[in-house]
């Protein structure tokens, strides 16, 4: 990944990631519901939530600037995809809720790290100081999706 030092090119990727979280826990929490575990489908509805005020932060934060709209090869992701696009191959009707929470658990982490990593390599303050915001932010879904995991161990 190369740095990102312009702050519209920051918030692009920060409304494509929040956007990629908002519908893995959208589709996390659906899949729940298919297999009858409310619990942990209302925590993932209220996750999808929460994304969607960030998303909706990071489009504020744009005020007057132009987000570019960028080809998905035009992104600077880490590994070639959005650190929140978690894959939802393994989403079927044997996912266990340990599954679905380590996947969330997964990538909530790759999406905190995203922003660390900008923060760390900018150059730009005020990027710099949006990617702390946003990674202690992500942080704070980490911590939470830690404490779910806590309460359902992994079985066999």
């Amino acid at each position: 990944m190369t740095s990102i030092h312009d702050p519209a090119l920051f918030l692009a990727h920060a409304c494509a990631l929040e956007e990629e979280a908002a519908n893995r826990f959208s589709d996390l929490a659906e899949a729940m519901k298919t297999y009858g575990n409310q619990e942990v489908a209302s925590f993932f509805g209220k996750m999808a939530e929460f994304s969607r005020l960030h998303l909706a932060e990071a489009r504020k934060r744009s005020g007057f600037r132009d987000i570019p709209a960028l080809a998905p090869e035009e992104f600077q992701w880490p590994d070639g995809e959005s650190p929140e696009a978690a894959s939802m191959e393994g989403s079927h009707y044997l996912m266990t809720v340990d599954y679905a929470l380590d996947l969330a658990l997964d990538s909530e982490r790759r999406g905190q790290a995203f922003y660390a990593e900008v923060a760390r390599t900018t150059g730009d303050p005020e990027v710099r100081m949006m990617a702390e915001e946003f990674a202690q932010e992500e942080a704070e879904h980490v911590a939470e999706l830690e404490r779910w995991v806590a309460r359902f161990p992994k079985k066999g």
